[in-house]
């Protein structure tokens, strides 16, 4: 499971996320970019975020520090604008913290990563789907002069098709296996004609015992959110669609034109 944190003090909400996160100074010294669970988009992003991280943690590219963030219902008391406070209020209990990565600065056009790790972080998004990695949106930073990967929420886009009513089916596990993706808009595409050399060195990371690890570090309150209103059945279903993913490369890898 993710270490547990208690926090303290919201500092300032950060405007540039749809879903208003906020940075949180903690029990533990630490600073935190923290993702509400009583966001918008609700608790199936805190589920992807966790999951797609901590994968990308586990192939070996840069990601910030997780944590789970308990708040407590004086925090939001003390906060005078009214949309934070409404947001605090819906939150109290258990949220995700992504460690504060002081100075970091976002990448620009101008970005020349090593080419072996820009293939690594596409092959890496190709896995989990994720669909938020553009130039409008590029969620990689340079911090300390490497490249840092953040910002995993819209990955695993396939939870959004569950259903909430209890003992209702969590998807195709197959159909999302085989699903293309799209790399033409993605911040690293110029890197694609490496990721089948990447797949050669990632997939077998990847093993089974590994995502049912990641899916089981998700607290039950979030899992039990992401459908069915059962966390046991929504793990199983994660660790199904991921599995079934990693089985089916072929059909999903990004190639280059040319290929």
């Amino acid at each position: 499971m993710l270490p547990q944190v208690q926090a303290l003090r919201y500092v300032t909400p950060l405007r540039e996320g749809g879903s208003l996160p906020g940075i949180v100074e903690a029990d533990d010294l630490g600073t935190y970019v923290v993702k509400f669970r009583g966001a918008g988009q609700g608790p199936k992003v805190l589920v992807a975020e966790v999951i797609a991280t901590e994968l990308a943690r586990a192939l070996g590219l840069l990601v910030p520090r997780l944590v789970v963030v308990d708040v407590a219902a004086p925090i939001a008391s003390y906060e005078a604008d009214e949309e934070v406070q409404d947001l605090l209020t819906a939150s109290i209990g258990l949220n995700l913290g992504v460690d504060f990565l002081p100075g970091a600065f976002g990448v620009d056009a101008q970005l020349t990563p090593d080419p072996a790790l820009a293939a690594s972080i596409l092959w890496f998004d190709a896995l989990v789907a994720n669909v938020d990695r553009t130039w409008r949106n590029p969620n990689l930073l340079v911090w300390h002069r490497r490249l840092w990967c953040i910002d995993h929420g819209a990955s695993l886009y396939f939870h959004h098709a569950w259903s909430d009513r209890p003992g209702s089916l969590l998807g195709d596990a197959t159909r999302f296996a085989r699903q293309t993706y799209d790399v033409s808009q993605h911040v690293l595409s110029a890197y694609a004609d490496g990721v089948a050399e990447a797949d050669a060195r990632l997939r077998a990371l990847v093993t089974a015992e590994l995502i049912v690890d990641l899916v089981a570090s998700v607290p039950d309150i979030w899992m039990a959110a992401a459908g069915a209103g059962d966390a046991v059945a929504a793990r199983t279903s994660y660790v199904e669609h991921l599995t079934a993913r990693v089985a089916h490369a072929e059909a999903w890898l990004p190639r280059t034109e040319a290929a």
